[in-house]
C-alpha cells in the first residue's frame, strides 16, 4: 500500500478587505476624534474668558486662521465619516434585504459626502464682513480689514 499525497491548499490572493479596513478606520478615526473634540472643548470653553467670550466675533476669529480652519475641517470630515461607517456597518448587520441594503448605503454615503462638502465649503468661505451694514457692531472691523 502506498501513501497518498495530499496537495497543499492553494493560497489566496490577498485582496482588499472594506470590512478590515472599515474596522482599523474606527479605532483610528474614534482617537483621533477624541484629540480634536478635546482640543476644540479646551480652546473654546477653557482659554481666555471661557464661555463668555463665545460670540460670533470668537468664531470669525477662529476661522481667520488656516490652522483652526483645518482643525475644523477635519473634526469635521472624520466625525462624519466616522459616523456614516458606523451606520454602514449597523445597515449590514440588520438589513436582510440586498435592494434595500445598497439603498440605505447609497444614501448614507450620498449624505455624509454631501454634508462633507457643505461644511468645508462653509469653513473655507467664511466671511464675516458678507452683508454687514453700517449699523452693525462688525462694520468698523470689516472696514479697516478692508483697507
Amino acid at each position: 500500500m502506498t501513501a497518498q499525497t495530499v496537495a497543499a491548499p492553494v493560497r489566496r490572493q490577498r485582496r482588499f478587505n472594506l470590512e478590515m479596513w472599515g474596522w482599523a478606520f474606527m479605532r483610528l478615526s474614534g482617537v483621533a476624534l477624541v484629540i480634536l473634540i478635546f482640543g476644540h472643548l479646551f480652546i473654546n470653553l477653557m482659554v481666555g474668558e471661557g464661555i463668555h467670550a463665545l460670540d460670533f466675533a470668537f468664531i470669525a476669529g477662529k476661522f481667520a486662521t488656516p490652522f483652526w480652519q483645518w482643525w475644523d475641517v477635519i473634526m469635521l470630515w472624520l466625525a462624519l465619516i466616522h459616523g456614516a461607517n458606523g451606520m454602514r456597518t449597523i445597515v449590514n448587520d440588520y438589513v436582510t434585504n440586498g435592494t434595500a441594503r445598497k439603498v440605505l448605503i447609497w444614501a448614507l454615503g450620498l449624505a455624509a459626502g454631501l454634508l462633507i462638502l457643505l461644511g468645508t465649503l462653509v469653513v473655507f468661505t467664511f466671511d464675516p464682513c458678507l452683508g454687514v451694514t453700517e449699523s452693525s457692531t462688525l462694520w468698523d472691523t470689516c472696514q479697516a480689514v478692508a483697507n
